[in-house]
């Protein structure tokens, strides 16, 4: 198989008029430009919208399309600012620094930009499957509280247990030669190495483990003083060189980039050339939603692979996650809700599970086999891993000639050095993502709520997407790469936002618990515990487009 530049992007063809002048509005313009759409500005004021997006071609002309509210619900919320305050996001920000910071990126209008893009992409697929035109809703709070949603289901389960942080400051560190940076490793033994070669205090080791290692759930790190003054005492030079021999990433905190050059495709998008495989099934009215009747083969872990399966099931697909012997291990990471991690579920639910081996040739065979059965294959291991496991893009072309690859990678040849770990806050470190939610009170730092991990999922999704669309015009699969750096290339593209600046009448800002409370329609609760609902609406219109 080869894989081919797409001769005409999946939106080719197709038309919108964008109505405000907000972020949501301006990211998914460019996001439907990149897929090939027409797009016309119209930026004046959506009425209380913060803007929509009107298909002008097709049925439903002019009626199809995607509303972008800043509430789902009530709520009277007006901006990027009441949506951190009301969603948790400015808690969750500035829980690691002892009280509520807001963020200065417009993280939530970016996020529902991009799931704004991903309804006007759905209503396409879906008119091409035979089904009635869509119009969609979406909102910036509903995105906000996608990107919450771990931390929410964390707290309900964990209701009225103490949370326990301990004392200290989380990263980054800083060397003797005035270099601030960040290091990562999932490995404990890897942990140990470090710390001991550097002369570390073994009881400062022990205690920076746990907050370390759940530091992507909890928003907070605190970190004994004895380990950061190990690290003052040395060159970044020595620091990374006992580093790279142990197995941990090591990387120094960079400045937005002056000028940078974007992918050819954001979703490095190509064709296949093997052959054509069988049009996508119907559209069917008995469906969940608008994907059904397709089936999402997942290979992921962590944050933003599963987020992006997340989104293709609450789409209506049918996802079928494909895990080791014994489960993925983070099913059972407490607080629970019922016999899953509530963590989990907020990632998983909806998800249907295979426990494959593929460290054996069955194993194996039963994955492709699996796959093969798909529309969609999408995965998170490093480079290289797929291929083999003999479920590369070639080794499956013969069998499933249509099938879309969605690589969820993390750096994507942009990474700083080998070994490197791609993980949410080295990546805001390599970035620039820490200098831009630098809001002058505190020095450059990573945010601790996982922000290219979620931005990367939602992403990823939409690369799935693109992928459908293209095989519905031409009949072919294709290959997608996304990575947590188009995360951060996206955040960067737009910007610091004002949700951090000083001003009158500041919104009283919502933990985790009352979030679930104030949001009861975007969320089900499931054994006690608020897990996310979809962040889109779509309503059916008739043939007048009404």
């Amino acid at each position: 198989m080869t894989a081919t530049a797409v001769a005409a992007p999946p939106l080719a063809g197709t038309a919108v008029r964008a109505v405000g002048d907000t972020v949501p509005v301006r990211v998914a313009a460019a996001r439907l430009r990149a897929l090939g759409c027409e797009v016309d500005r119209a930026p004046g004021k959506a009425g209380a919208l913060a803007g929509r997006i009107d298909l002008v071609s097709g049925p439903g002309r002019g009626r199809a399309g995607c509303d972008i509210a800043w509430s789902p619900s009530s709520a009277a919320l007006s901006g990027e600012r009441d949506v951190q305050a009301a969603c948790g996001l400015a808690h969750l920000h500035g829980l690691a620094r002892g009280g509520p910071r807001f963020l200065p990126v417009d993280h939530a209008s970016v996020c529902a930009g991009v799931l704004a893009a991903q309804a006007v992409s759905v209503a396409v697929l879906t008119e091409a499957r035979g089904g009635p035109a869509l119009r969609a809703s979406v909102s910036v709070a509903g995105a906000a509280l996608l990107a919450v949603a771990p931390y929410v289901a964390d707290a309900t389960a964990a209701r009225g247990t103490p949370s326990v942080t301990g004392e200290g400051e989380p990263p980054p560190f800083r060397s003797a030669d005035g270099v601030r940076f960040e290091i990562e490793t999932l490995d404990p033994e890897a942990w140990l190495r470090f710390w001991e070669a550097l002369g570390a205090p073994p009881k400062a080791i022990a205690t920076g483990w746990a907050p370390f290692q759940r530091r992507f759930a909890t928003a907070v790190c605190p970190l004994p003083a004895a380990l950061f003054a190990t690290l003052a005492a040395l060159p970044l030079a020595a620091v990374r060189d006992t580093a790279r021999g142990c197995g941990v990433g090591v990387v120094p905190l960079r400045p937005v980039p002056a000028a940078e050059e974007d992918p050819v495709s954001p979703w490095r998008l190509r064709g296949t050339a093997e052959g054509l495989g069988p049009d996508l099934p119907p559209w069917s009215a008995a469906g969940a939603g608008p994907l059904a009747g397709l089936r999402v083969v997942e290979a992921t872990n962590r944050v933003q692979g599963p987020l992006a399966g997340l989104l293709l099931t609450l789409l209506g697909a049918d996802t079928v996650r494909v895990e080791p012997p014994g489960g993925d291990p983070m099913r059972g990471v407490p607080p629970l809700a019922g016999d899953l991690s509530a963590r989990f579920a907020a990632l998983n639910r909806g998800k249907g599970a295979v426990r494959l081996d593929l460290k054996t040739a069955g194993g194996r065979r039963a994955a492709a086999d699996l796959a093969a059965s798909g529309h969609v294959l999408l995965y998170n291991w490093p480079p290289g891993r797929a291929e083999r496991f003999g479920l590369g893009a070639d080794d499956l072309a013969a069998r499933a000639p249509g099938l879309v690859h969605v690589h969820a990678d993390g750096w994507a040849d942009e990474d700083p050095g080998p070994g490197i770990p791609a993980t949410d806050f080295l990546v805001q470190a390599h970035g620039g993502i820490a200098d831009l939610v630098a809001d002058g009170a505190t020095a450059p730092a990573p945010s601790l709520v996982t922000l290219t991990d979620v931005l990367g999922g939602i992403i990823a999704a939409e690369a799935a997407l693109a992928g459908l669309l293209l095989r519905a015009r031409t009949g072919a699969g294709a290959t997608a790469r996304t990575a947590l750096v188009d995360a951060a290339r996206l955040l960067r593209r737009v910007g610091r936002g004002t949700a951090h600046l000083p001003r009158a009448g500041t919104p009283p800002v919502a933990d985790p618990l009352a979030v679930a409370a104030a949001f009861p329609e975007s969320f089900t609760t499931v054994h006690g515990v608020s897990l996310p609902r979809a962040p889109w609406t779509f309503a059916p219109l008739d043939g007048e487009g009404r």
